[in-house]
């Protein structure tokens, strides 16, 4: 048994049980990956993969476990690395953050502004997606870590924790009606077209659920994945929109005017997930307090050692 065998199980299992993809992502043979499949096999006794013909089509029951102990070996094979290279430079390196775009523009900057300063030999990368594929980027060994909406609290393999919380935002031109609300309704709102994100995005799942409980059907003109495409449109007076409220800055965003709807759509928390037994190496540490200071690496290495279930704000 050896380490090609079962990087080759794992990767396998990635492109959908296609070895021809399987030997392309690995730099190697389509005849190569079958053999050492098939070798191992043999040594455990079980077929890890079922097969039409020489094709395989999926795992075997015991291919399940075999895969579950791969997954585990390799994280500590990987953390062994990290470890040797934290040791072998405690400020250089790389580090990457998966997460949704609003977080990227909105929250970060000042955040990876500072983490720049304390650690300017460290290569900071930002990779953007939606909350699913932020999640599927961090369990791929793509990025460090997954930053977006309470979306990726309960994915298996990740640990997530609460970064702040935040609440929606009615946003609308300087002389709209709706800012002669005293408290703004879902009625109301529902009576003009609305502006707001896309489906995966930014906490609209709450929204719908808030017109949804009032029987409310309203006329969403267009989704975005993006607070300032929606304010865009808002602008030109195409409609009302909703935006997070991190996204609304009254000197920049001088043409709108923000109302604020968390009496409406509750109140969302932005969550950070790192892969369960990950090793974070030391910056890791500085960028999440930066992030959200009441996540002392002390709290984190608790949860990460399963010391502590549950951390919420």
């Amino acid at each position: 048994m050896n380490l090609h065998q079962l990087r080759f199980v794992r990767e396998a299992v990635r492109q959908n049980f296609n070895l021809t993809e399987a030997a392309k992502a690995l730099f190697t043979s389509q005849p190569g990956v079958s053999k050492a499949i098939i070798e191992l096999e043999e040594e455990l006794g079980v077929d890890i993969f079922t097969r039409h013909g020489k094709r395989i089509r999926g795992l075997t029951e015991p291919g399940r476990a075999v895969l579950k102990s791969v997954e585990m070996i390799m994280q500590e094979i990987e953390s062994l690395k990290q470890i040797g290279k934290e040791f072998a430079a405690q400020d250089s390196g790389s580090f990457t953050i998966a997460t949704t775009h609003t977080q990227a523009r909105y929250s970060l900057p000042k955040v990876v502004q500072a983490f720049a300063q304390k650690f300017p030999k460290v290569r900071l990368s930002l990779l953007q997606g939606n909350p699913k594929q932020v999640a599927e980027m961090v369990l791929k060994d793509q990025a460090d870590l997954a930053i977006a909406t309470e979306s990726i609290s309960d994915i298996e393999g990740l640990i997530s924790l609460p970064c702040y919380q935040w609440e929606h935002l009615v946003v609308v031109p300087p002389d709209h009606a709706l800012l002669r609300s005293r408290s703004i309704t879902l009625e109301e709102i529902s009576a003009y077209p609305l502006i707001t994100y896309d489906a995966a995005f930014a906490g609209r799942n709450k929204i719908d659920h808030a017109f949804s409980l009032r029987s409310l059907k309203p006329d969403v003109l267009l989704e975005a994945i993006d607070a300032d495409v929606i304010k865009t449109y808002v602008e030109l007076g195409m409609g009302v929109g909703i935006i997070a409220g991190m996204a609304f800055d009254p000197e920049r965003d001088k043409n709108l005017r923000a109302i604020s709807a968390g009496h409406l759509f509750g109140t969302n928390v932005s969550r950070l997930a790192m892969k369960q037994g990950a090793y974070l190496r030391s910056y890791v540490y500085t960028f999440i307090e930066l992030l959200a200071p009441t996540l002392t690496r002390k709290l984190i290495e608790q949860v990460m050692s399963g010391e502590k279930d549950m951390y919420e704000l």
